[in-house]
């Protein structure tokens, strides 16, 4: 497996190494551990883009959806340091009693860019990746009701994996704006969740758009799509689910063509 630096240096030149990596392939990965596709980028910024995520959490909190979210794309800054990998292990944040996590959808940066035209924004995605955003709803909502956030209840963890696929491998579902993949969400083997990214409102390339206004993207850069309709438990109700995520869980998240991303939950240490 290349080193990270190597890694991230052909993704700063993606145009030039992609062809070399379709020619060359690689080792059967089945029996190795893998990282997280991205390490650390420099920014991870997750949007919200599924209106009816967007209007279930917010009559959950018996709030009506506000007209500002259909003029641009909204994100927030989460933390590239806490992400974890496939079949890696999640614990709830300290004080939290509501662990949820949050099927997405994620583009990675390829090449770098700064007031990018969403006519041209697919030509800076190297490729997808599945995103779990965990989520301690508890925490959240509190930050929430302060007006500044999310912050604690969003970055202790966040699952990234389980392999970046390029943009070339996903290039029949990619139609105008829009990327038409089917998304599922399960847990303990429970079928949840069942969407298709095409639903997005706001799509990947306007996301880019506004993600690159008056500022730099870079190689590595992840951009999430917030979660598809029905994937969280927010969304289903935790009674309709069996209550938040507890201890010896196991979800799984899996988007056509890009696998399926595994996390066990566990207790926190005493």
């Amino acid at each position: 497996m290349p080193r990270l630096s190597e890694f991230t240096r052909k993704l700063s030149d993606w145009p030039e190494h992609e062809k070399v990596f379709q020619k060359r392939g690689g080792k059967s990965f089945r029996a190795q551990k893998l990282l997280p596709p991205i390490i650390r980028p420099s920014t991870f910024r997750d949007f919200y883009a599924f209106e009816q995520h967007v209007r279930t959490a917010r009559s959950r909190r018996g709030l009506d959806m506000v007209a500002a979210w259909y003029e641009i794309p909204v994100f927030y800054f989460s933390n590239p340091n806490s992400f974890i990998a496939d079949n890696e292990t999640v614990v709830a944040p300290a004080g939290s009693q509501e662990l949820d996590f949050e099927l997405e959808l994620g583009a990675v940066i390829g090449k770098r860019g700064r007031d990018i035209p969403a006519a041209k924004a697919w030509e800076h995605v190297a490729g997808f990746t599945i995103i779990n955003d965990f989520s301690a709803r508890d925490l959240q909502r509190i930050e929430i009701e302060v007006g500044l956030g999310p912050a604690k209840g969003k970055d202790f963890a966040t699952a990234v994996g389980p392999m970046l696929i390029t943009r070339d491998e996903v290039f029949d579902r990619i139609s105008g704006e829009k990327i038409s993949l089917e998304m599922r969400a399960r847990l303990n083997g429970r079928n949840l969740s069942c969407g298709n990214s095409s639903a997005l409102h706001h799509s990947f390339p306007k996301m880019i758009a506004q993600a690159s206004r008056d500022a730099d993207l870079f190689p590595g850069d992840l951009i999430g799509s917030g979660t598809i309709g029905t994937g969280c438990i927010l969304e289903l109700g935790a009674k309709n689910t069996g209550g938040w995520l507890k201890p010896d869980d196991v979800v799984e998240l899996e988007i056509e063509k890009l696998g399926v991303l595994h996390t066990r939950v566990t207790g926190r240490k005493a």
